[in-house]
């Protein structure tokens, strides 16, 4: 084994030992270096390495931190959806249900149970699923200002398998995809497995700049985009539609796919159009179930150009990430009926009142959220780090994610955290925000009581 491995295998020890604490700073390399009698060069492979295991993160400007770890001693998360059963109070996990929602869902089930339809719904689904599948997908996605052609939609197990099939379809291994900074952490780990960079964008309260894609793109050329315009996970920024037709129009000058996550736009009606709708033959726009019904019987969904149908339809296929068709079924079945609709108007008024719990718990911090999105973006006060208040958090029995799980480049963290606010009960919530606010304003140093 190298000796730089060797070191930071002894690092390592003593950071999951709790000899090294969530937050402390590393000392600078060029010390390290001195104090251990080693080049600096290998001092920066000893970093890079902790870095690479999830143990330490560093920030340019600042210096290298202990990540916080969890009770088992591994990495704290880097996902933002965690293990339900974690901690007792969840604000990870982001998947709402809406009052009376096993109530709604059960009529349309009921006549899929008798033998000779539930046989039917029980064969395998194609990734072009049935004719009357398409037709309810395009029916509603055309609630949100597009009317795709019921052939150009495609289905999946969820949407996280729609993304992966779509940029499986579009990008190479070793191809480069530009996101906005702050991404959805599956995306990453997506990235990792089938050998994608993923390379940030700028942007500004309006969404991604479009010269910064123009410039990313003539550096080296992207193979596309991974986009969220509607209610960005983690920020809830939604992008104006001035910036959207920008974007349109450097996406067809350029040639660049698109791939655009709308997973929570059902919560906006009245937002932007989506950036599909400006530039059809560029963007594969990918949706699913799993927050407008519910996470154990969902089906993702992507809408893509004519020409990209066998394209996609194969990555789905080869990758396994193909719709169960009793799912598929299921999911016809509620939007035909109106349910999801049902559904979908119960959860943006259940977010709103989230909204404002979290703006009056939360009231005096820094906090970016929209008054229709189901999470909220806590920048924390000085001197507060991600991690320790998220190790601070864990040990109140509550879990948040922490900004380093979305931030594409690991040397430029956020002081931030992720409230997911739509999978705990809403009185819960606001006991687990009370409690929060008071860790923070307590500080670093109050200790656990």
């Amino acid at each position: 084994m190298d000796d730089y491995r060797r070191i930071a295998d002894r690092i390592a020890q003593d950071i999951t030992g709790g000899r090294l604490r969530p937050g402390q700073r590393l000392p600078p390399q060029r010390v390290f270096a001195r104090r251990h009698g080693m080049a600096p060069s290998t001092a920066g492979r000893v970093y890079a390495e902790l870095v690479r295991r999830g143990l330490v993160v560093g920030e340019v400007g600042r210096g290298t931190f202990v990540r916080a770890t969890d009770p088992d001693g591994q990495p704290g998360h880097t996902l933002a959806e965690a293990a339900a059963n974690a901690v007792p109070v969840n604000l990870e996990l982001n998947y709402p249900s809406a009052e009376g929602q096993s109530e709604l869902l059960a009529p349309a089930l009921a006549s899929l149970l008798r033998p000779e339809e539930l046989g039917r719904a029980l064969q395998p689904a194609a990734a072009a699923g049935s004719p009357a599948a398409r037709e309810a997908v395009a029916a509603l996605l055309a609630q949100v200002g597009l009317r795709p052609a019921p052939g150009r939609v495609l289905f999946a197990g969820n949407a996280r398998q729609a993304i992966a099939a779509t940029l499986a379809s579009l990008v190479r291994p070793g191809g480069r995809v530009g996101v906005e900074p702050l991404t959805y952490p599956l995306v990453k780990e997506i990235a990792v497995r089938l050998g994608i960079t993923l390379v940030p964008l700028a942007v500004d309260d309006e969404g991604p700049l479009p010269d910064s894609v123009a410039a990313v793109h003539l550096g080296a050329p992207l193979s596309a985009l991974y986009l969220q315009p509607t209610l960005h996970n983690p920020t809830s920024r939604t992008v104006s539609a001035g910036r959207l037709e920008q974007l349109a129009g450097v996406v067809h000058r350029l040639g660049i796919p698109v791939v655009e996550d709308r997973i929570w736009s059902f919560l906006d009606p009245g937002g932007t159009p989506p950036l599909a709708a400006l530039a059809p033959g560029h963007v594969h726009l990918v949706d699913g179930l799993s927050k407008r019904v519910a996470p154990g019987l969902t089906v993702g969904f992507t809408v893509v150009p004519q020409e990209r149908t066998e394209a996609v339809g194969r990555a789905i296929r080869s990758g396994g990430w193909s719709a169960a068709g009793f799912a598929l079924e299921a999911a016809t079945r509620w939007i035909g009926d109106g349910t999801v609709d049902r559904l979908v108007a119960a959860k943006r008024r259940d977010a709103r009142r989230r909204q404002r719990l979290a703006a009056r718990e939360l009231a005096g911090f820094v906090v970016r959220s929209d008054p229709a999105a189901y999470f909220a973006w806590w920048e924390l006060p000085a001197p507060w780090r991600a991690d320790t208040f998220t190790a601070a958090a864990r040990a109140h029995g509550i879990a948040v994610t922490p900004g380093t799980a979305f931030s594409v480049d690991p040397s430029r963290t956020p002081d931030a955290v992720r409230l997911g606010l739509g999978s705990v009960p809403e009185r819960e919530l606001g006991r687990a925000l009370r409690v929060l606010a008071r860790v923070a304003r307590g500080g670093p140093g109050a200790g656990t009581g």
